[in-house]
């Protein structure tokens, strides 16, 4: 399906209420009240999901004052997020663009979301851990205070060790899974031998023991997954500081061709202003890429910017769609 329309038009505005409508959040921003319209009490998504015989009703209301609520065929969810379990939906916008250009938290926060889709029985693992992150720091502080004594430390440090080595485990998983994927796409867009490096290694007790001074000192815990990143690279080219912005842009493309790749079942894609810097040859061979996807939305702001016939063409205006 193609969004074609002016800039300013509402194509992106269109796009965010999808994923805010099947994955409970928006891909551009994590304030809701930025979603509410000007002047508005509030604003609602719902959408009608059909997969074969069965159809889905997800709706999530955003009230101007208050925190947003979702409910799936009419029953209400825990959390607006609690949509992922039922939909999958991956996105491209440009500010994905900092999986890439920008600093290892993007690509942490990235991993550990390809973990949550690949591996949903340690979807949980990231939160876990950064909870047991989290008591453990206040420890640390509280004895850097002299509230506390050491003792209250080491049963956080245990959980500490126990999940940290989890998520590398998971994290270690998903990337050698995407190794194959990506760097098959990555010359399929013609950016060269696509790699992917995981950067960090599992505590140990000892690791944790070893620093316990410096912790305290500082109040904060200096070794673990918190602090890992992912190596994106052409060959043995970094693309975060000497990869333009044209090879980000194709890198991040096919890491979420990858990640499609290996998912059981074809996700909703959306593909925000994917096309306006990609030549002729690499819009080509996206579009034959994402063909075999079920479902697919690209926005762009003339028709002839993709170069195959859409199933269904949006003309979108003045936030009106036809």
């Amino acid at each position: 399906m193609l969004f074609v329309g002016d800039n300013g038009a509402g194509k992106t505005n269109l796009l965010e209420s999808l994923h805010l409508a099947t994955q409970g959040f928006s891909p551009r921003t994590r304030h809701d009240q930025q979603l509410v319209a000007f002047g508005t009490e509030g604003g609602a998504v719902e959408l009608t999901v059909r997969d074969g015989e069965f159809v889905r009703r997800p709706r999530v209301v955003i009230p101007a004052r208050d925190a947003k609520r979702a409910t799936l065929d009419g029953v209400a969810l825990p959390s607006a997020e609690s949509l992922r379990r039922s939909f999958t939906t991956l996105v491209f916008t440009p500010d994905r663009l900092a999986v890439v250009k920008g600093g290892p938290a993007a690509r942490r926060a990235y991993l550990d979301r390809v973990v949550s889709r690949l591996f949903p029985a340690r979807s949980q693992l990231a939160q876990e851990y950064g909870a047991a992150l989290a008591q453990r720091n206040a420890a640390l502080r509280r004895v850097q205070l002299g509230l506390s004594s050491r003792d209250a430390i080491e049963p956080w440090s245990e959980q500490v060790v126990t999940l940290g080595a989890a998520l590398v485990e998971a994290r270690r998983e998903a990337v050698a899974a995407l190794v194959d994927p990506f760097s098959d796409n990555t010359g399929a867009l013609g950016l060269g031998e696509g790699t992917l490096v995981y950067e960090g290694e599992a505590l140990t007790s000892g690791d944790l023991a070893a620093k316990l001074e410096s912790d305290i000192a500082r109040g904060i815990t200096t070794l673990g997954p918190h602090l890992h990143d992912l190596a994106i690279a052409d060959g043995a080219r970094a693309l975060r500081p000497f990869g333009s912005q044209g090879e980000q842009r194709l890198a991040v493309l096919a890491l979420l061709l990858a990640e499609i790749a290996l998912l059981p079942s074809s996700p909703l894609l959306l593909l925000d202003d994917v096309l306006s810097e990609l030549d002729s040859r690499r819009r080509r061979v996206l579009a034959e890429r994402v063909s075999t996807i079920e479902q697919t939305v690209i926005t762009a702001t003339h028709r002839s910017a993709l170069p195959v016939e859409p199933a269904h063409v949006v003309e979108v205006t003045h936030g009106q769609a036809r």
